[in-house]
């Protein structure tokens, strides 16, 4: 899962990034409007944290140019201002949820997994596949009913690729959900990641190569 964390109090970005790497949430963070409005467009993100009082273009402005543009990944609006009036203008912008300064970070984290799998289509607490089970609001993994041991990495790799079941996943398109903007992972790091991950799914064959595909 990858989400941009709009926020201008860098020490508040930066602290949701913090909680939200570790529940397994890949975040880009940005501080003004206009940023977010072009991040928000050319990047694909499964959800987004927004404040609405941001330099350059306030948040609704911000909001309102997503949807205008297409955009109808979740939105998770995060801002001081708590009136009825200020929750109706944001959701009818286009915002999914609500929530007002002050507020515990790690609820930001569950109220995003909520998000995503409404969006997904993804009601059901867990995602199975054969032996192997996701808790994504734990974001906790069992095999055969034992607990599974992973990584940081390990476990978006894994939870990006049950998602998205029965599909041929690329490595652009997984480099692009489980790594920030800013890191460029080459294909044998990915390789590396991914010959580990089946090692510890042993003796079971759940992830399948296409060559030339993903």
């Amino acid at each position: 899962m990858r989400v941009l964390v709009v926020e201008d109090d860098r020490e508040l970005a930066a602290g949701l990034q913090s909680v939200l790497t570790e529940a397994g949430i890949v975040s880009d963070a940005c501080h003004d409007g206009h940023e977010a409005e072009f991040q928000g467009c050319v990047e694909n993100y499964d959800a987004a944290v927004l404040d609405l009082g941001l330099p350059g273009k306030d948040g609704l402005s911000v909001l309102r140019h997503w949807r205008e543009q297409g955009r109808h990944f979740p939105v998770l609006v995060l801002t001081a201002r708590g009136r009825w009036s200020d929750k109706l203008d944001a959701f009818q912008a286009g915002a999914d949820d609500y929530l007002t300064k002050p507020f515990l970070h790690d609820e930001v984290a569950v109220r995003l997994r909520a998000l995503h799998r409404r969006a997904t289509g993804r009601m059901q607490p867990v995602i199975q596949v054969g032996p192997l089970t996701h808790d994504p609001m734990a974001n906790r993994f069992w095999l055969a009913g034992r607990p599974l041991a992973l990584t940081a990495q390990e476990e978006r790799i894994l939870a990006f690729m049950m998602q998205r079941q029965g599909q041929v996943v690329s490595r652009a398109d997984m480099a692009e959900h489980v790594y920030a903007r800013d890191l460029d992972p080459d294909s044998n790091s990915l390789d590396v990641l991914i010959g580990r991950i089946r090692r510890k799914l042993s003796p079971h064959a759940l992830i399948h190569t296409e060559r030339g595909r993903g």
